[in-house]
């Protein structure tokens, strides 16, 4: 894979650089800017080089709300968070006006467009408009890891037809990630969040890479109810196929006691006709923080809880528990949007060996080992 340091000239070169600015919005302000400051050493490289940069981004929501009543997601906030961060761009509302922008570009000036999805093309992934997108520059660059698993225009259709390089981000996404394929030991997998079917596949390759994988969130009730437990009215998989075999393996982990609805906690084996499992139990919080503490190395995504929901306590404490390991040598990868915006809230993003910026991407590549993004800069 060529990264951009593989490029030998970049001065007055047009880039179409593919960034992911997909971040929450409040109040017209962004309210948590990881995903900008990831991009900034790319950004910041391809300027100080002199090349002519239009950053293509998509937003999926505005000021907090989604659906029907909110306002079109629009990347006006975080232009202005660039520029406050020290990257001057400038504002296109309009793809109308992108090449006659892109060709006023003097070396080191960059231009950002609006939500790229506003355009059908994109995830339709539509040859017409990847040829637009790619009019625009010279050659193309993906910084985007968090969205190279979406076969979109700007990720796999304007990579075939311009000379294409990953940016720095993307390139230490893999070379992070990849490490989970050759880890040292002990190694414990925690894997949380909602969506069963869709991680089984994790489950089932890392129950015999890693020496134990935890079962977190909305996961462990599916996992509890194929052990025979009771869950009550229990968030559960539409589908309980493969669920069972997934979590029969010896060194699959499941809560051993919940928190419900009324943030009251109960043994695994007690739940309740009516009751919902939202959170894991201190119980399972002090067996699993020993968990980490005792491994060299640890893989994370997804909350053990319904984060979003209040239930906070057991995803914040085991981050605390990974920092702390991370801290007196272990290894830690972790990921995922409300993992992140726990790490976020405790203030240490910068105690983790690596924090990834995808969420379903994340999970993509350390099932498969690869993402259509990276296919597509690879040429297949």
């Amino acid at each position: 894979m060529k990264t951009i340091k593989d490029i030998p000239h970049l001065a007055g070169v047009k880039a179409l650089v593919r960034v992911d600015f997909n971040v929450p919005v409040k109040d017209g302000a962004v309210a948590d800017d990881f995903r900008i400051r990831r991009a900034l050493p790319t950004i910041s490289y391809l300027r100080e080089k002199g090349a002519r940069l239009i950053l293509v981004s998509h937003i999926e929501t505005s000021d907090g709300m989604k659906g029907e009543g909110a306002a079109a997601p629009t990347l006006a906030p975080v232009a202005e968070r660039l520029k406050a961060l020290g990257c001057p761009v400038s504002f296109l509302k309009s793809m109308r006006g992108a090449y006659k922008a892109s060709e006023r570009l003097s070396d080191g000036e960059a231009i950002l467009l609006e939500n790229i999805r506003e355009n059908p093309g994109e995830k339709k992934n539509d040859p017409k408009f990847a040829a637009e997108l790619a009019s625009l520059a010279d050659l193309y660059v993906n910084d985007a890891f968090s969205v190279s698993h979406r076969a979109h225009a700007s990720i796999v259709g304007v990579p075939a037809l311009l000379p294409s390089y990953a940016g720095l981000q993307l390139e230490k996404e893999v070379e992070s990630l990849s490490a989970a394929f050759h880890p040292p030991h002990p190694f414990l997998f925690i894997l949380g969040g909602a969506k069963f079917e869709t991680k089984l596949p994790l489950i089932a390759r890392f129950s015999r890479e890693a020496d134990e994988v935890f079962v977190g969130g909305a996961l462990a009730n599916d996992a509890l109810k194929a052990k025979g437990f009771d869950v009550g009215a229990s968030k559960v998989s539409d589908s309980a196929e493969g669920v069972a075999a997934a979590v029969a393996a010896p060194n699959v982990i499941v809560p051993s006691d919940v928190v419900i609805g009324d943030h009251s906690v109960r043994n695994a084996d007690a739940v309740g006709a009516g009751e919902s499992i939202l959170d894991a139990g201190p119980e399972t919080v002090r067996s699993l923080s020993g968990k980490v503490a005792a491994a060299k190395f640890i893989l994370w995504n997804g909350p053990l809880g319904l984060y979003e929901g209040g239930f906070t306590e057991a995803t914040e404490a085991i981050a605390q528990a990974i920092a702390d390991a991370t801290a007196t040598g272990a290894m830690s990868i972790v990921g995922g949007g409300d993992t992140l915006a726990a790490i976020a809230k405790l203030g240490i993003e910068d105690r983790f060996t690596f924090v990834s910026t995808g969420g379903g991407a994340m999970l993509d590549f350390l099932a498969a080992g690869a993402l259509p993004g990276i296919d597509a800069l690879e040429g297949r």
